[in-house]
């Protein structure tokens, strides 16, 4: 335990991208766990105070049309944010594994199937359809998390296919089927843990695009309005031309998805063997 507790601060300390990716969650993890202390005001609370500006009333950001104010909006939204991106990126990530992996190692027909199938996902403009799905199945924010993991899967499952193909002509798989192991305890015990790795970074850079695709939803009407979302704030400042309220939420979405590509960028770099050859 310890040497892998050594290795990850070795890893931080050598790779900028990564500590800047492992600082900023543990920034947003901490703005979650401490929301109720750092809101200055209950959120969900229409006050009096219909569009006040920053720093009027009391209010540090100001507020919207209906008086919430925008500085403890914008720290519950810290919330809405990483749900979707953690819930929408495993059910992505395992689904890409999964079936990549199946692909790419019993391969054949079932390759050809797999890979048929994942071009056709890699085809659909994948934006287009979340709409059309939760235009038709309802807009909560459950329909929404699992809608984006089950149309992102394709370029986990290319990437996790990739590492099958090579896998499986390793000397400790052929070993393994030797011995007399099934095909899928190969596949569960030596293929998917040891080609794990580029999905892992590949699926963390695509928590960014899961925040995005809420908040363009939301901005569009279609997220969830029983919660506080960035995207529908960015609306609220467009319909009442409050700059203010488009502004500082547009920030904090631009932030937060930094944050996730630095993340997978950087873990890509840790977890990368040609990238430690290199010496960076």
């Amino acid at each position: 335990m310890k040497r892998i507790w050594d290795k990850f601060v070795d890893s931080i300390k050598c790779d900028y991208q990564f500590r800047t990716g492992i600082i900023g969650l543990a920034f947003l993890l901490l703005i979650v766990v401490l929301g109720p202390v750092i809101a200055t005001h209950d959120p969900y609370f229409y006050g009096p105070d219909s569009l006040a500006a920053p720093g009027e009333a009391g209010h540090l950001l100001g507020t919207n049309h209906m008086g919430q104010d925008i500085f403890s909006m914008l720290v519950y939204g810290v919330r809405t944010s990483l749900l979707v991106a953690i819930t929408a990126s495993m059910i992505s990530g395992i689904l890409g594994v999964v079936i990549g992996g199946i692909g790419g190692y019993f391969g054949g027909k079932i390759d050809v199937i797999v890979s048929e199938i994942i071009n056709i996902f890699l085809m659909i403009p994948t934006f287009f359809l979340i709409m059309l799905i939760v235009s038709l199945f309802g807009s909560n924010i459950m329909n929404v998390m699992i809608v984006i993991g089950l149309t992102t899967w394709s370029s986990n499952a290319k990437l996790m296919r990739a590492q099958a193909l090579s896998l499986r002509e390793r000397t400790f798989v052929k070993s393994a089927i030797a011995l007399g192991e099934t095909k899928l305890q190969v596949l569960f015990k030596y293929i998917l843990p040891n080609g794990i790795f580029p999905v892992v970074a590949n699926t963390t850079r695509g928590m960014a695009g899961a925040i995005l695709t809420e908040a363009s939803l939301s901005f569009l009407g279609l997220g969830d309005p029983n919660i506080i979302s960035w995207g529908q704030m960015i609306y609220q400042g467009k319909q009442q031309t409050s700059w203010w309220i488009s502004t500082f939420s547009g920030i904090a979405i631009i932030l937060t998805v930094i944050i996730f590509y630095m993340l997978g960028d950087g873990l890509n770099h840790v977890l990368n063997p040609k990238y430690k050859k290199g010496g960076k």
